[in-house]
């Protein structure tokens, strides 16, 4: 069997659609899968704010990304100003006093609680304690998240 300079061509680009498919995967960060997060083992980067504890931002089997870290505020103190974003979030409290602008407007909220922050709403946290305040964000995008 010959081999024409068509055949060539044509398995050239088999070979370097292979490498390029090869070569994203191998960029693509990998999947979360069972993790476990140890609040003692948590590293604690000093900010203007407070501290954050960075956790995990990767996908996940069914996400696209996942983001997750801990913010401890110092009193009188806000993470930013009000802003928004097409990713939902999520926000428990673990210690303090804090208000959250939700649905426009301000609400109170100690230990425990839980926040939602809906894709694109209007949305900030402040420490309005006399204690450092901290809180637990999980957020994350799908196929559904909106571009902007």
């Amino acid at each position: 069997m010959k081999i024409t300079p068509r055949d060539a061509i044509i398995a050239s680009m088999a070979a370097l659609s292979g490498w390029a498919v090869a070569a994203a995967a191998q960029s693509a960060p990998a999947k979360l899968g069972p993790a476990v997060f140890d609040w003692a083992r948590m590293e604690a980067k000093v900010t203007d704010v407070g501290a954050i504890r960075n956790l995990v931002r990767q996908p996940t089997a069914t996400l696209d990304e996942l983001e997750m870290h801990v913010t401890t505020l110092n009193p009188g103190l806000a993470s930013h100003p009000p802003h928004q974003h097409p990713n939902e979030e999520l926000i428990v409290v673990r210690e303090g006093t804090v208000e959250t602008l939700s649905g426009g407007s301000w609400k109170r909220l100690g230990p425990g609680s839980v926040i939602f922050n809906a894709s694109n709403s209007p949305h900030a946290l402040r420490n309005v304690g006399a204690t450092p305040a901290t809180y637990h964000v999980i957020n994350w995008k799908t196929a559904a998240t909106p571009a902007n």
